[in-house]
């Protein structure tokens, strides 16, 4: 739980996106996606508007493009659910290389996916430049219940600890050369879910028995880190700024 553990998603950097404080950043995000989801499915070019300002950020954050497309693929599995929208929507018909879809579920397909890959990579950005107790630090100076930070803390972490058990187990399994790979093969699978399991259950106990005996009341002990300043505040909020900005004109033009 130490300060300065990073997720698998964080890189490490010294760009200006990385110093903003936290809660400056999610507070950004937050109201960022809020304007993405708001902006009408026709103005298309204001949603260009809109990744082209998720595009000057990756630039400012001197993340790798290739980093935050290799990431953006957890999309896929919905973009197989939005293709099926033209074909089983109602509304006029339209013909696409020979295909009959429905026009409207074409229109909400397209504007799904866009919203879609522009809210993953947002949370790309912001898992990218800050670190998980950050994340938590900045929820809970929003104002987000305490009780729900903590749990979510414990939950990522332990899923890392589960994930690092559970790779040690597959190499002692692989090292005495057995490597299950078949149907036929579950029950030793199984017997290795249930013994990382109990171990599992056996760690949490001894971690929980050990913050006890260091003071632990239900709730992490309070940051001292600095909060927010002003400037950090304007810096953030300059892109949903941008954002609703480009989503007005594109109101008032139309």
């Amino acid at each position: 739980m130490a300060a300065g553990h990073a997720h698998p998603l964080f890189v490490h950097g010294h760009s200006p996106v990385h110093r903003l404080a936290p809660e400056a950043k999610l507070a950004a995000a937050f109201a960022f996606v809020a304007v993405v989801a708001v902006t009408p499915a026709d103005r298309l070019w204001v949603f260009a508007a809109h990744a082209g300002l998720l595009v000057a950020v990756v630039v400012v954050a001197r993340l790798r493009p290739l980093f935050v497309l290799k990431r953006a693929v957890v999309v896929l599995p919905f973009i197989a659910f939005i293709v099926l929208i033209p074909f089983v929507a109602s509304g006029e018909r339209t013909e696409i290389l020979g295909l009959s879809v429905s026009a409207e579920g074409l229109a909400a397909a397209r504007t799904i996916l866009i919203r879609s890959l522009i809210g993953v990579t947002v949370s790309i950005i912001l898992a990218a430049t800050t670190e998980l107790p950050a994340i938590m630090r900045g929820l809970n100076r929003l104002k987000v219940p305490s009780l729900l930070t903590t749990i979510a803390m414990f939950m990522l972490r332990y899923l890392e600890t589960l994930t690092a058990e559970l790779g040690r187990m597959r190499t002692a399994m692989t090292a005495r050369a057995y490597d299950p790979r078949w149907l036929w093969q579950a029950k030793p699978i199984a017997q290795s879910a249930g013994t990382l399991f109990i171990r599992s259950y056996e760690r949490s106990e001894r971690v929980h028995n050990a913050m006890l005996a260091r003071g632990f009341t239900g709730q992490m002990p309070a940051s001292r880190h600095p909060t927010a300043t002003p400037r950090e505040w304007l810096a953030a909020l300059a892109l949903p700024v941008a954002a609703l900005v480009a989503l007005l004109i594109g109101v008032v033009v139309s």
